[in-house]
């Protein structure tokens, strides 16, 4: 492992403009720096700017799209192969992760809280415990990491690293409420009424999105999200059909092979994926098959029945007519071409969206169009000083995509609470 991240880091041209961290990197981690500082023996230096840049540089450096990103960005990929960023940056994070110098401002007398402990809520948490702040996280599972590790695979994501991030949090000074759902007999005005100057909710998505189609309640039937949360406890026999094709559908189906499922198939309306290049490649080599230009029309107890899709040619000219740039192929179903597929599961991976425990219980919280949580510019909800940010604004979203927006947003909340104190 360590001469291929040499070798890699070797190939680095030090671009004067480096595309990988402007136009790649969401949160612009200075790749170009961390090589630098990695070939010069100052990998302590490297990782303490990343972590500095980045709290969960060594997660996202596992899970992130980096062939949509910093890869993907590379100058080295225009005419060969781009330099492996995202192997450097793990070796870098994760060889010197338990040596990082944390040095947290003193205390200024303040708390915060924290609701949710997923990519959103760690960050929170740790940048503002290093402005000063007495921070307590209130989780609803028994240990951290939310959708890390709850929604991403053992062989994607390690769960030992999101241990370790927990000793890293109590070294911190960080306090933490396991099993403990806010939004039940707790609710939010009551951690203001007990002091907290302010409160970040970071409670992810975790309510599945329904198919609507008939059949979706029968026994033979589970949800991506709930399966991936602990698919010891399903028995979901040989053969396996999983309807969605994003990156969730790719770590079912990877997960269901390595569970003893001997024929599992996706099913795909188009003729591509929506998830990551390197995520469906992964699947195909590890036996996943795919079916295209398939749209699921009910769900019956021996397998599920779909019809055969095509080209909508008369979207596509009347694009055409009027000069437009289709994104996306649109299809529509064949007529008359209803099959039943036999499988002895199905499972659902159309996304997520919040849970409502938390409005129903605060009714002031409002939500936006798309029945997430509503927020102003700096993260501030309907409710005075409470904050939010992650997949409970944006639904279902990247785990890099949180981290960028909550750093802003912990910013927002320390002006906010310094200015109220």
């Amino acid at each position: 492992m360590s001469v291929h991240v040499i070798d890699e880091a070797n190939r680095c041209l030090q671009c004067p403009n480096p595309r990988c961290r402007e136009n790649g990197c969401p949160i612009h981690t200075n790749i170009p720096e961390m090589i630098r500082l990695f070939k010069e023996n100052r990998m302590m230096e490297a990782a303490q700017m990343l972590f500095e840049n980045n709290p969960l540089s060594m997660v996202c450096s596992l899970v992130c799209n980096h062939g949509n990103q910093c890869e993907g960005n590379c100058v080295r990929g225009i005419k060969g192969e781009p330099i492996h960023i995202s192997s450097i940056e793990n070796y870098i994070s994760d060889s010197c992760f338990e040596r990082l110098e944390l040095n947290p401002a003193p205390s200024n007398g303040m708390k915060a809280a924290v609701i949710g402990a997923g990519p959103a809520g760690i960050t929170i948490a740790i940048i503002l415990a290093l402005k000063g702040y007495s921070i307590t996280v209130f989780e609803t599972h028994d240990k951290i990491g939310g959708i890390l590790r709850y929604g991403i695979p053992e062989f994607r994501l390690p769960k030992s690293i999101l241990d370790r991030y927990y000793k890293k949090m109590r070294e911190l000074g960080i306090k933490f409420r396991p099993n403990f759902s806010v939004g039940g007999s707790t609710g939010i005005q009551d951690l203001l009424d007990d002091g907290y100057k302010s409160v970040f909710i970071g409670t992810g998505a975790w309510k599945p999105k329904r198919l609507g189609v008939p059949g979706e309640t029968f026994g033979n039937v589970f949800y991506a999200i709930n399966y991936l949360n602990n698919p010891d406890v399903y028995e979901l026999g040989d053969r396996v059909a999983i309807i969605g094709a994003g990156n969730a559908a790719m770590d079912v189906a990877r997960t269901a092979i390595r569970h003893g499922s001997k024929e599992v198939v996706v099913y795909v309306r188009g003729d591509s994926v929506g998830a990551s290049e390197a995520e469906y490649e992964y699947a195909k080599v590890d036996g996943v098959k795919f079916e295209f230009r398939k749209a699921i029309v009910r769900i019956e107890d021996d397998g599920a029945v779909f019809s055969d899709m095509e080209p909508d040619e008369e979207k596509i000219a009347a694009s055409k007519a009027k000069g437009e740039e289709l994104k996306k192929t649109p299809f529509k179903v064949i007529p008359n071409s209803e099959h039943l597929i036999p499988a002895d599961s199905i499972i659902i991976a159309i996304s997520q969206v919040p849970q409502d425990r938390l409005v129903n219980h605060d009714k002031d919280l409002k939500l936006n169009e798309k029945g997430n949580l509503a927020t102003d510019s700096k993260g501030e909800t309907s409710l005075p000083g409470v904050f939010a940010s992650g997949d409970v604004v944006t639904g279902a979203k990247t785990v890099v995509a949180a981290v960028a927006v909550s750093k802003q947003i912990a910013e927002d909340m320390d002006k906010y609470m310094k200015n109220k104190d």
